[in-house]
């Protein structure tokens, strides 16, 4: 399904799009796009990588006519760009309806006009029943690239969704920031002890992803089998784990 075909990767320069990158190679594809605003990640990324197969294009999901060009003679899209954490979303509302939002009906035109064979869109479990405008923007992906499959009319693209929780050690992700945060000796930050959450390993998501692109006939969303955690227990595990960096009281704190 991966070998030989051109792949575009939106917000390719970020934690999902660099794991993307390295186990698509291994399917041996013509040729990998990343799609990305950060100039210095697609560097950094280009000399960790080296590989005559990857091609660095700076763009903005915003940006429809460079979008365009992105996506011509690709069969298969990878749409992970998004912004997505919570207390920035809610300050910036209008931020992050631009990019999450309209970028992602950008991709969904693009694609349609473009006649990729996938395009695959990365949701999240904040987008199930959402509490806060990060998971409402995700939820509203997801209905935007399911709802192409109604209106491609004859086009060949088949659009589908993968959904699952919060991977771990991703970058913006709890736990590399209570890591930092004890590192520090600073207070680790938590809105509720009781909370919950789902994780998934990288290498799980990634097999999501890739049997989500050899199994979808449009219009599906994929969301893999979870167990969940109370953050209360991630926070006894790192007292365990770094115990030295402790007082009594303990340094967590509510934020």
């Amino acid at each position: 399904m991966i070998q030989g075909k051109n792949i575009l990767i939106t917000g390719g320069t970020g934690s999902l799009g660099k794991a993307l990158t390295k186990k698509l190679l291994t399917f041996n594809p013509r040729v990998i796009r990343i799609f990305s605003r950060n100039e210095n990640n697609q560097i950094n990324m280009k000399n960790q990588f080296n590989d005559k197969r990857l091609t660095f294009l700076i763009g903005d999901i915003r940006d429809k006519e460079r979008l365009k060009r992105a996506v011509e003679g690709i069969d298969i899209v990878i749409h992970t760009a998004a912004l997505k954490h919570i207390d920035i979303g809610e300050y910036n509302p209008f931020e992050f309806i631009k990019t999450n939002i309209d970028g992602s009906q950008n991709v969904v035109d693009v694609c349609m006009d473009e006649e990729v064979e996938i395009l695959l869109g990365v949701s999240t479990d904040k987008a199930v029943s959402p509490l806060n405008l990060y998971g409402a923007t995700k939820l509203t992906m997801e209905k935007l690239i399911i709802a192409a499959n109604h209106y491609k009319g004859k086009r060949k693209t088949k659009f589908c969704c993968v959904r699952y929780g919060n991977v771990f050690g991703s970058s913006g992700s709890v736990i590399p920031k209570f890591v930092e945060q004890i590192k520090t000796k600073n207070s680790i930050t938590i809105t509720d002890l009781s909370m919950t959450r789902f994780n998934i390993e990288m290498d799980d998501a990634l097999n999501l992803i890739f049997n989500a692109i050899k199994t979808t006939r449009g219009g599906e969303v994929f969301i893999p089998k979870l167990k969940s955690y109370v953050l209360s227990d991630l926070v006894k595990a790192f007292q365990i784990i770094f115990n030295h960096f402790f007082n009594s009281q303990g340094f967590w704190g509510f934020g």
